[in-house]
């Protein structure tokens, strides 16, 4: 890329000798592009007191400032994404763990419920089996009283009635000792034989007794009066028996009581032992119910928690690939900002050193004023070829260096070199 007055100008020159070292190879299309528009912004200018060099230079410094602007306002931007990046991460990470260890207490939480409701479990069935032998035992027991009081009730008659007979036999013997008929005093001795109670040496006693035969009954009268009272020995024996009937009865009675009272406090126990074992049952199945209807909240709990944490470390690992790309898009942004600054100052600094800015100044008016009918002939036909291998050479050089920047001025010169000069100036 050579314009027609390069080759007669020292400075112009020494800027193309720069441009071709290695280490300037970022700012050939800015070095080539402002000495192919120094002829065209002299031309456009010449009563102008502004230099070209300085019209260039001017560009290229608004190009800078336009490009650092833009490249802290993109710093500032990603500053702030990075700052939700960094607290949504925090967020999350501390939600994931609170939701680890709730998981964690839920499952213990649910293990206990468990435990406690199969312990209950178990122990209403103890409280079940007391009560159904508890039952049992009472009536057992009121069977057996029913049994005890059906003997007592014959035994104590037995005794009744063997004690109302001797009373009556006694009687009937203490009185023989005044004149009585003999038939009529031993009837009533004649009926102790037929008690069960009355032992057998007492019935032999009786029959003893009633086998004597009245002395001097031969010589009296028919009808004579009963004989001599002499029943002494056996009022002892019927009183002795009466005594041990009525002491027996008397013990009997007693151990009725006793039977009846121990019945009573055993029913009572029983009774109460029962109550307390249904209501330690009811409150235990009442415990139970509430332990599984916790542990069915503990696990619905634990879903949802569970749903939650997956879904957080979803979207941590989505957020946190997100933002490794944007950080990584935006230093690759910023580091093509820096070079195309760099290349720009770069640029500026070569226009503005004494070789370029002084022999422009030296020749480019002479160059102008000799050569004006040229210069308008070249920019209204023959314009195309330069403008042409200049933006090819801005487009090569965008896409070498990825530059949006140097490709969109590419498209501008090819457009209309002239206008988009005047309107950059």
């Amino acid at each position: 890329l050579k314009p027609f007055w390069l080759k007669r100008h020292r400075g112009v020159v020494v800027l193309a000798g720069l441009l071709r070292q290695p280490c300037a190879m970022k700012l050939l299309v800015l070095a080539s592009s402002a000495a192919w528009l120094l002829g065209l912004v002299h031309g456009a200018g010449r009563r102008s007191t502004v230099t070209p060099v300085q019209k260039v230079i001017e560009l290229l410094e608004n190009m800078v400032n336009k490009g650092k602007e833009e490249k802290h306002s993109e710093q500032v931007q990603f500053a702030a994404y990075k700052q939700f990046c960094d607290d949504t991460t925090v967020d999350k990470k501390r939600a994931i763990k609170e939701a680890e260890e709730a998981i964690e207490v839920l499952k213990a939480d649910i293990a206990k419920h468990t435990s406690d409701a199969a312990q209950l479990t178990k122990e209403i069935a103890g409280h079940d089996d007391d009560i159904a032998t508890w039952k049992g035992d009472m009536h057992a027991a009121g069977k057996v009283r029913e049994i005890e009081k059906a003997d007592y009730d014959a035994m104590h008659k037995d005794y009744s009635e063997s004690v109302d007979a001797l009373m009556r036999a006694i009687a009937v013997l203490k009185k023989q000792a005044y004149d009585r008929k003999q038939a009529n005093s031993l009837a009533q001795v004649e009926r102790l034989k037929a008690l069960s109670l009355v032992p057998v040496q007492a019935k032999r006693a009786i029959d003893l007794f009633l086998q004597q035969d009245p002395e001097g009954l031969e010589v009296s009268a028919p009808e004579a009066a009963g004989y001599e009272f002499r029943s002494h020995g056996i009022i002892e024996v019927l009183e002795k028996l009466h005594d041990k009937f009525v002491d027996e009865r008397t013990a009997l009675e007693k151990a009725e009581m006793n039977s009846k009272h121990a019945h009573e406090m055993l029913i009572q126990d029983l009774t109460a032992q029962t109550e307390q074992a249904t209501t330690d049952r009811g409150e235990k199945a009442e415990t139970k119910a509430k332990k599984l209807q916790a542990k069915a909240d503990a696990e619905g709990d634990l879903q949802d928690t569970t749903t939650t944490k997956v879904a957080d470390e979803k979207y941590l690992s989505e957020l946190t690939a997100t933002c490794e790309q944007k950080a990584s898009d935006f230093e690759s942004r910023q580091q093509l900002r820096a070079e195309e600054i760099e290349a720009i100052e770069k640029a500026i600094e070569i226009l503005s050193s004494s070789a370029v800015k002084g022999n422009a100044d030296k020749y480019l008016p002479s160059l102008v004023q000799g050569r004006g009918a040229a210069l308008a002939q070249l920019r209204a036909g023959r314009a195309i070829a330069p403008q042409e291998r200049v933006a090819e050479f801005l487009r090569a050089r965008g896409e070498s260096l990825n530059s949006r920047v140097l490709s969109a001025l590419a498209v501008r010169v090819a457009d209309d070199p002239f206008a988009k000069v005047k309107k950059m100036i």
